[in-house]
């Protein structure tokens, strides 16, 4: 498809005014198909970018190494740019709109010098569903369309949906490395130098602009940019909820079907329990979705769940056999490595994977690599954020219905951090509004060194959104709280708080994790068909000693443990979100959840006589 081939005449419009300001060598319309993914791979692979691996062992899968610039989502490179500095809230980078886009445009002019222009049509979500959006990527980069691929629906199909007139967002993306007359890459990775990054979000007008960088977040702006950041303002704006999210599909062994989300920050295993394997006799877990989340209400009042992307774009290190054994099955065939180690005979490998290095390797940054485990200090092979990027569907656990246009009814809503202490193995919030308070105070317990925070103190991520909520947090909650008004109490689902990861004081986990995650599934699907065993307490509904089959070295006071109340615990919690969290959202904080925190210190202060015996 050529350019003048395109029916909607304000993107062809906005496809023109791009290629007259980057000034690319030529304009490529892509069409989704099979053919011209394998056509972009093979030119990157002669070009020395990619490498193929082995296709005994891993068929249709290649290899990048980034620059050791470009390895992560840059944060402090991240705007939400906002007409108004206060609507882009406390959480959020902000620089003012015009003179943010007169600096970039002056970055795109004549940024794609010697290098072919991309246009993406891409859906988030199915295709024509009513719960999807399109969006635009234009790019330089066959790494990203690629990707894109991969992550979303491209292609013709798009268009015809999008029509002559239809509604799109745009996000136009460049490397930064416009080629010199005759010049390649040679090889190396395309990016601009740090300080000329930039990944800016434009509420009012949802434009996506991102310059510098072709990695991950930065550069795939279906991801974060479209699917978070820029639908959370739509959200906000229509009425329905984009969040970073897991989906999954709990049945019974007599096949009665439960939907549930959950968000957790970094790090607590989000993709592993998208993904799980359950250790009960009879009972099932399928995916939907493994990060985000777009819930919208049905006829029916009840809220409609879908998974905009079409892929993984998994965090390779840790993954294994027992961490989860489904997500290396998706990543087995046809999948986009980034920054993984290299064995000799083209098999990947990283930290975490389950087995020793198999001798000699090639390691992120293109040099020899030998492990040795007697050198505490020796760098990694796999760079901690190294990536794998693997279409859903070949995914064994994925649901039939993971594509359904209609979404799935959510039961169950989980909220979920990394706390050693004080927050208990899981607790049900009362209704909709204390699930908002526990949504607004998850976070994670900084546990080693860092440069902010010292070890010990809670980093809260609301929701786990505080990266990628695109407008200012506490307008943010004030439209959760809304949500709970816009259908009856019933059709709401049910809010949980889950923490994996308490410890003994001498350090040892007292929950087992992983697939056993699945027995604490079981007690919140009774929660929901009102079968559970539970008792009401100072912070929430929580389980009976006997309510959650124990799973084997879990001793019955590992469950009480697991499963107390520790007041004096819970009330500096009070204290720190009184002191140090609720503060930074001002005035814009909902009462209500300033309520919720009065009630939860004043169940605290008068529980037993002061004494908690629950």
């Amino acid at each position: 498809m050529k350019l003048q081939d395109l029916k909607h005449a304000g993107l062809r419009k906005w496809v023109t005014e791009v290629a007259e300001l980057t000034k690319p060598e030529a304009i490529v319309i892509c069409d989704g198909s099979e053919a011209h993914y394998r056509q972009l791979m093979d030119e990157m692979i002669a070009s020395g970018l990619a490498t193929p691996l082995n296709p005994d062992k891993k068929p249709g899968c290649v290899n990048f190494l980034s620059d050791v610039s470009d390895v992560a989502r840059v944060e402090n490179r991240t705007y939400i740019s906002s007409a108004k500095q206060e609507d882009a809230g406390p959480t959020n980078n902000w620089i003012d709109p015009v003179g943010l886009k007169k600096t970039l445009n002056g970055l795109y002019d004549g940024s794609m010098k010697g290098r072919t222009m991309y246009v993406i049509p891409f859906s988030m979500g199915p295709i024509g569903s009513n719960i999807a959006k399109i969006g635009v990527e234009i790019t330089d980069s066959a790494y990203v369309v690629t990707n894109m691929m991969i992550m979303t629906r491209v292609g013709t199909k798009v268009l015809d949906v999008l029509g002559n007139d239809g509604y799109y967002v745009p996000c136009l993306h460049s490397v930064g490395k416009p080629l010199a007359e005759g010049e390649s890459d040679h090889g190396k990775w395309p990016c601009a130098p740090i300080e000329k990054k930039y990944i800016a979000h434009f509420p009012e007008t949802r434009e996506i602009w991102s310059y510098g960088s072709g990695y991950g977040g930065n550069a795939l702006l279906g991801k974060k940019c479209l699917a978070l950041r820029i639908a959370s303002v739509i959200a906000r704006d229509e009425g329905w909820l984009a969040e970073h999210m897991l989906i999954l599909k709990i049945s019974n062994p007599e096949g009665v079907v439960k939907y549930v989300t959950a968000a957790f920050p970094s790090a607590c295993g989000k993709t592993n329990l998208a993904m799980l394997v359950p250790t009960i006799p009879g009972w099932k877990v399928e995916t939907i979705g493994d990060d985000i989340a777009w819930m919208k209400f049905g006829k029916d009042g009840r809220l409609y769940a879908i998974n905009p992307e079409a892929g993984f774009f998994g965090v390779a290190p840790g993954t294994s056999k027992d961490s989860n054994p489904n997500a290396l099955i998706a990543a087995s065939k046809n999948t986009i490595f980034t920054n993984v180690g290299l064995t000799e005979d083209k098999d990947i490998w990283w930290e975490g994977i389950g087995y020793d290095a198999p001798g000699k390797l090639t390691d992120w940054t293109g040099n020899e690599w030998v492990q040795n485990k007697a050198d505490k200090s020796q760098k990694p092979a796999a760079h901690p954020n190294a990536r794998f990027t693997a279409p859903a569907a070949q995914c064994p656990s994925i649901a039939p219905e993971w594509e359904d246009p209609n979404g799935v009814p959510v039961d169950a809503i989980l909220f979920g951090g990394r706390r050693p202490h004080t927050i208990p193995l899981v607790h049900q919030a009362r209704d909709w509004n204390h699930g908002v308070f526990l949504g607004s105070i998850v976070g994670s317990e900084i546990t080693a060194a860092a440069l902010d925070l010292k070890v010990g103190t809670v980093r809260r991520d609301p929701f786990a959104m505080l990266p990628f909520c695109g407008y200012h947090m506490g307008e943010y909650f004030k439209h959760w709280i809304k949500i709970g008004t816009r259908t009856t109490v019933d059709k709401l689902p049910k809010i949980f708080y889950v923490n994996w990861f308490r410890k003994t004081d001498d350090g040892k986990w007292l929950w087992p994790g992983y697939g056993e995650n699945s027995r604490v599934l079981k007690w919140v699907f009774e929660a929901c068909a009102g079968t559970a065993k539970s008792v009401d307490t100072p912070i929430g509904i929580m389980p009976t000693i006997d309510a959650i089959d124990r799973p084997e070295g879990v001793s019955e006071a590992d469950m009480a443990e697991l499963l107390k109340v520790d007041r004096e615990g819970w009330l500096k919690e009070v204290e720190d979100v009184r002191a140090n969290h609720y503060p930074k959202f001002g005035e814009h904080l909902p009462k209500e959840l300033s309520h919720m925190l009065d009630v939860l210190e004043s169940n605290l202060k008068d529980c037993c006589g002061g004494k908690c015996c629950c």
